[in-house]
């Protein structure tokens, strides 16, 4: 499935490539899914420093750190598609009840295990 097919866009029109990261690298990348999950890989080679940001919103926000560019490339990708399953399965927006909150829990802890 393509990027565009999936939904994934760039984030604000590609307007925060260049940008500083909330983890201090320059975001080199930045795709969002329906306003609701957004993967940022940001980069500073003079420190070979690569990280992900993921987010959904309302739910989590998930920080990866790596050493280089490929592997963090390839994890970004490979988190789509579970960031897509798991925007599915979680209520837009954050849990509006306890038994939400709690029904959440186990598929945000699959996740942040499966993409340590």
């Amino acid at each position: 499935m393509s990027q565009q097919e999936a939904g994934w866009k760039p984030y604000e029109d590609g307007g925060s490539i260049g940008w500083m990261g909330s983890q201090g690298g320059t975001i080199a990348r930045d795709e969002d899914l329906a306003g609701q999950v957004r993967l940022t890989y940001e980069v500073d080679d003079s420190r070979s420093f690569h990280a992900i940001t993921c987010s959904v919103a309302g739910w989590l926000l998930h920080h990866r750190f790596f050493d280089n560019a490929a592997d963090a490339l390839a994890a970004f990708d490979a988190m789509k598609p579970a960031l897509e399953k798991l925007r599915t399965r979680l209520t837009e927006g954050g849990p509006k009840s306890s038994a939400e909150a709690r029904a959440g829990g186990p598929l945000l802890a699959a996740f942040m295990a499966r993409f340590s």
